[in-house]
Formats: structure tokens, sequence, C-alpha cells
């Protein structure tokens, strides 16, 4: 046996190897995806129920609104009378001085002044805090969703880096494969040195994919943790449908105009005409009253006094009047803030829901034509090689192209789950939304 006929024979065995490295890789993607669902995880809802569990800005809100609400109800009595006690005219020289009973002007006196403040305005400043209460309440339903948002989001992330890992790692093995197959042609004579190089700059590259996929991982953990708890970790079995959105798309105006932030928005301008309603008031002063007993030395009468006091607006055009032409432009402010961050939240969300469409569309298109298409050059390619009319390297490639095309669909599928995520979760999830009529499912 000659060299050549040696090498031949070495040639072929290292194919055999290859053939069935390349079979157990075909078959590790089914065996690593089984492996990985049954692992045990939550679903997006119990992640999202934990992360409201767990936070401690609701409380901190439940507070605030208690403790306005409580304010509301001393602001609308009336302030406390107040209690006045002194002596009049006591003398402070001649014979008498520092002598209470002795000269017939000298008084002790005791009495109560109480500020008369009118219905309307304690009902205003009753009023005005009880909308505090109201604002506070809708930030807390705007904080609801935003912990619901970002919790999806973090799920939503570890879920598909992990199953991009997952692909990623089946790239390595490809990789590999293909350096395989280059040494083993090289060592042959069939191969060139360059083809060689390009392998192991493949094998490189792909490992290095997954250090940066792994890291993905870790973070993405490291963002749910942050929000469901330290053994928090996504259900590799339960994605929620991405094709249903609680939002109507045919209404997203009207809709808008009840989000949490724009609630708080709509409060907040109720709290300022309250405001300006306070202004009007407060150019009519309040009153105090005043009854004081006086009591004097023996041989002279007692005396009662009665007084009122009325604070004297002199000024009124240079205070309480520009003091109300402040709220009215108070009014005004937040009218148009509101219409301003109205307008902003409607693009942003149009936008939003064309990048849903897209990626439903294109994710079908996927799943119906292009990945079934590269699953069947691959087979065609190996039925080929298999009757000896293709070669391995060719093999290779399609398992290579097939793996490229699944990663690109699944990170397809990654972006479209997050504007799923940030659309569906713009209200609190516990109210409910009306759903989109007659949505096609772009799931096979």
């Amino acid at each position: 046996m000659d060299l050549h006929d040696l090498a031949g024979q070495r040639f072929s065995r290292r194919l055999g190897v290859i053939r069935t490295a390349l079979a157990f890789a075909l078959l590790s993607g089914f065996f690593s995806a089984q492996a990985q669902a049954a692992v045990a995880g939550l679903t997006l809802a119990q992640a999202q129920q934990r992360a409201l569990d767990r936070s401690r800005s609701l409380p901190a809100r439940d507070a605030s609104i208690a403790a306005t609400r409580e304010l509301a109800v001393a602001a609308g009595r009336l302030s406390d009378p107040v209690l006045r006690a002194g002596i009049d005219n006591l003398p402070i020289s001649g014979a008498e001085r520092y002598n209470i009973g002795t000269d017939f002007m000298t008084m002790r006196r005791i009495g109560v002044m109480q500020e008369l403040t009118s219905s309307d305005k304690r009902r205003l400043r009753a009023s005005q805090l009880h909308g505090t209460a109201d604002k506070a309440s809708a930030e807390k339903e705007a904080e609801i969703a935003r912990i619901e948002k970002d919790t999806a989001l973090a799920w939503l992330d570890l879920y598909f880096a992990r199953q991009a890992a997952d692909l990623v790692g089946q790239q390595v093995a490809q990789a590999q494969l293909d350096l395989q197959a280059a040494q083993a042609a090289y060592r042959s004579g069939k191969g060139g040195q360059g083809e060689l190089f390009a392998a192991r700059g493949r094998v490189v590259a792909a490992q290095d994919k997954v250090s940066e996929f792994d890291t993905r991982v870790r973070a993405a953990r490291s963002m749910l943790s942050r929000w469901a708890g330290p053994d928090a970790d996504a259900a590799t079995a339960d994605m929620p449908n991405l094709d249903q959105l609680r939002l109507d798309p045919d209404a997203v105006d009207s809709q808008l105009a009840h989000h949490p932030e724009i609630a708080a928005l709509d409060r907040e301008a109720g709290i300022a005409r309250t405001e300006a309603q306070l202004a009007e008031a407060n150019r009519h002063p309040d009153w105090s009253v005043e009854v004081a007993l006086q009591q004097r030395g023996q041989g002279y009468s007692n005396m009662v006094s009665v007084g009122v006091s009325v604070p004297l607006q002199w000024d009124r055009k240079n205070r309480q009047d520009r003091e109300l032409a402040a709220r009215l432009l108070r009014v005004d402010q937040v009218g148009a803030e509101r219409e301003e961050r109205l307008r902003g939240h409607a693009a942003e969300i149009r936008v939003m829901l064309d990048e849903w469409r897209s990626g439903r569309e294109r994710i079908a298109r996927y799943r119906r034509e292009l990945l079934p298409l590269v699953a069947d050059q691959s087979a065609a390619v190996l039925a080929a090689y298999r009757g000896g009319k293709a070669s391995l390297s060719d093999v290779l490639a399609a398992r290579r192209n097939e793996l490229d095309v699944r990663l690109q669909a699944l990170q397809l599928e990654a972006e479209t789950a997050r504007r799923w995520a940030q659309l569906n979760f713009l209200y609190p999830s516990s109210r409910s939304m009306p759903a989109m009529p007659n949505q096609p499912e772009a799931r096979p």
C-alpha cells in the first residue's frame, strides 16, 4: 500500500468521524431545547406579580396618598381658636408700681380669638389636597404599569438570550466540524492552507459570540432578579401570545386619554383650577373675632371686650390680583403640557405599533418560507452528499447557513417581543382594555 492510499484511508476514517459529529450537531439543538424546557421557572405573569409584591415604591405611594387625604380632612376645618391672656395698664412707676389691684385702669385680661375662614376657602383647600391624592393615585397606576413593563422586558430578554445562546453553541459545534474537515482535507492534500485558516477564524468568531451571549444571559438574569427576586428565572415553555394586544390600534388617541401619565396630568390640571379658584377666594379677606374678659381690682367693675380684625388689602392689584393671574396661567400651562404629552405618546405608540406589525409579518415569513427553505436546503445537500454528488464542505456550509438564519429569526422575534411588552403594558394588567379585533395569527 503506497502513501497515497494510506492518506486516502485516513481521510475516509476522518470523514466517518465528521459524519457522526454532524449528526450529533443536528440533534443537539433538539436535546438542548428539551433539557432547557425541563428547567423550572416563572411565567411572565408570575414574575410580574412577584415584582409588584416586592416593590417598595408602591407602599410608599400608598402612604403618601393616605397622608394627603388625612391633610385634606384637616384643611376643611376651621383653624384652632387662639387663647389670649395678659395684663393691661399696669403701673410701672410711683407708689403703685407693679401693683395689679390698686389702679382702676389695671386689668387682668383673658380671651379667645377665632379666625373665621369662609366655607368656600376651606372646601377649596380640601379639594386641592384631594386632587393631589388623586394625582398620586394616577402616578401609582403609572408605576404599576412601569414595573410590569420592565419585568416583562427582563423576562423576555432572558427567555430569548437563552435560546440565542443555545443556537450560538450549535454554531461553535458547527465551526469545529468545519475546522476538522479543513484539517482532514489539508492533510490529505485536498484542501488549501487558506481554507484551514478560514475555518480556524470561524471557530474563534463563534467562541467569541458564545462569550457575548453568555454575558447577555447573565445580564438578563440579573435584571429579572432585580424585579422578581434573586431566584427568579424565566419559564422556557410559557411564552405569551405576542400576536394579541390589549391596546386597540384603531383607538390610540381615545385610549391614551386614559393613560396613567395623562390621567396624572388631568389631576394636576384639576389642582391648578382649584388653586385658581382659591386665589380668587383669597381676594376676599378672612375676618377674626375676639372676645375677652377683663378683671380689675376690688371696688372696680369687671369688663368685657369684643373685637373684629380685618386684613386690609391695600395693594390688591400687585398682590392678590397677580397671584390669581399666576394661577390662571398655571392652568394654561398644565393644559398645554397635557396636550403635548398626549401627542408625543400617540406618535411613539404608532411607531411601536408599526414596528410590532412589521415584526409579526417578518416572523411569519421566516416561519412560513425562509426557515423551511434553509432546512430543505440542508437536507438536500446532505442527501446529495450521501449520494456522492456534493462535498462535505457543502453540507457544512448549508448547515452553517441554516443556523445563521435561525439566529436571525430568533433575534427578530426578540425585538418584536420587546415591542409587544412596551405596548401591552402601557396600562396595569389589572385594568381591562379592549382587545384587537379579528387579528390574524402570525404563528403557524
